[in-house]
């Protein structure tokens, strides 16, 4: 039992000061303030995906591997939606909720599933002796892209109109209740495949291990509640105190912090050699990011006091653009359950290019470049545009073969 709570214990540690912080009321340089309450959202992140894996145990089928992928992206949630909710009484706030939210979604696609692939192939390749082109996916995970397909393109609706309207949001949400149900009813007869800590918190005594998971659950929780807040406005004060740009920090550095865990949970599978897993696991972050998170944007808008609508500007406008032509390039490329090492390349060299093109004109370019890209690789697999809308409104059939495939 001590071995196993050993690096879940060094973890609530690092947190301490964070905790410490906020319940003496003290607001540290703002520079210290991204480090330590930072430091306190990353450990209770990593904390938060040990119980949740360890949760497999407990939770069976294809609603433990979307439980996952949500509570993997709590941390990230709690920062964008304090943003959305500061928004509604003070709008220079408005666009850090949509520059978290667009930052965190491009760097799950552009740096997480780029990497999971690339590393899913060395590993492949170095067990088979030969050059591995391709991860490929089982036809389970249709219904997973049918979601995303579906949220991604209903997502255009943001820079079309310039808002999230409340409307929206209520829908988005309706559907993620819709994914998590039909995840519930999905059947794997696959053990969970747990690892590090998480493997040696599942192999606790039953009692012990709920009681453990519970613990390490409200401890996180806990953490992120007390984090989330001085971490961001740290994060605002610190552009201002360094003359740095406040929506690049909030964009990118928040994100790192929040997503880490998830981003290495996926990494040690592609490493184990699990690397359909891995995409799944990232896939289902990803439709959690355009239903879930999207949907809650504007219900913590008008609870902090915002209309029914979270209006965006033309920067954020320009964003969203660029991150759902990104999605749809991504959705684009496995819609044939083939994850091409070309196509890894293409997408994280894509994602590296906005931070050499930046500007608006540099952004409406690379969404342009996302956009013919995404439609040249549809109109490639056109035969399983429909199969993969429709598969998520199926009735859900036990899989005879489970098993992972990697393509040659």
């Amino acid at each position: 039992m001590a071995r196993a709570l050993r690096p879940v214990l060094l973890l609530l540690a690092v947190a301490i000061p964070a905790i410490v912080l906020r319940l003496t009321g003290t607001h540290p340089f703002a520079p210290l303030g991204i480090l330590v309450f930072g430091l306190g959202v990353v450990a209770a992140s990593f904390v938060l995906a040990w119980a949740a894996e360890a949760a497999e145990m407990d939770i069976s089928g294809g609603l433990a591997i979307a439980l996952l992928a949500v509570i993997a992206v709590l941390p990230e949630y709690a920062v964008d939606l304090y943003f959305a909710h500061t928004a509604g009484s003070n709008p220079e706030y408005v666009q850090y909720a949509a520059a978290n939210m667009t930052g965190s979604n491009r760097l799950l696609l552009g740096l997480g599933w780029t990497s999971v692939v690339l590393v899913s192939l060395y590993v492949a390749g170095k067990r088979s002796g030969r050059t591995v082109k391709a991860l490929v996916l089982d036809s389970g995970y249709k219904r997973e892209l049918g979601f995303l397909l579906i949220a991604g393109v209903v997502a255009f609706v943001i820079p079309l109109t310039g808002q999230i309207h409340l409307v929206l949001g209520i829908a988005l949400l309706a559907f993620f209740a819709y994914y998590l149900w039909r995840a519930a009813a999905s059947e794997h007869g696959d053990e969970p495949d747990l690892v590090g800590p998480a493997a040696r918190i599942g192999g606790l005594p039953k009692v012990q291990r709920r009681i453990t998971v519970i613990a390490m659950f409200v401890a996180a929780a806990t953490i992120i509640l007390f984090s989330a807040e001085p971490f961001a406005d740290s994060l605002v004060d610190s552009g201002h105190a360094l003359g740095i740009d406040q929506f690049l920090l909030v964009q990118w550095l928040a994100p790192l912090a929040s997503e880490s865990p998830e981003f290495i949970v996926a990494l040690l599978f592609a490493w184990r050699g699990k690397g359909a897993a891995a995409i799944g696991l990232l896939i289902s972050a990803k439709v959690n990011q355009w239903t879930l998170l999207i949907g809650s944007l504007p219900i913590a808008y008008g609870i902090g006091g915002g209309g029914p609508a979270l209006q965006l500007d033309g920067r954020q406008i320009e964003e969203f653009l660029l991150t759902a032509t990104q999605t749809m390039l991504g959705i684009a490329i496995l819609l044939a359950l083939r994850f091409p090492r070309w196509a890894a390349w293409t997408l994280f060299g894509l994602f590296a290019v906005q931070f050499a093109v930046p500007g608006q004109t540099g952004r409406y370019v690379i969404s342009g470049v996302y956009a013919v890209l995404a439609i040249a690789v549809f109109v490639h697999h056109r035969r399983e545009i429909v199969p993969t809308l429709t598969d998520p409104f199926r009735r859900t059939k036990k899989k005879d073969d489970d098993r992972e495939l990697i393509g040659v």
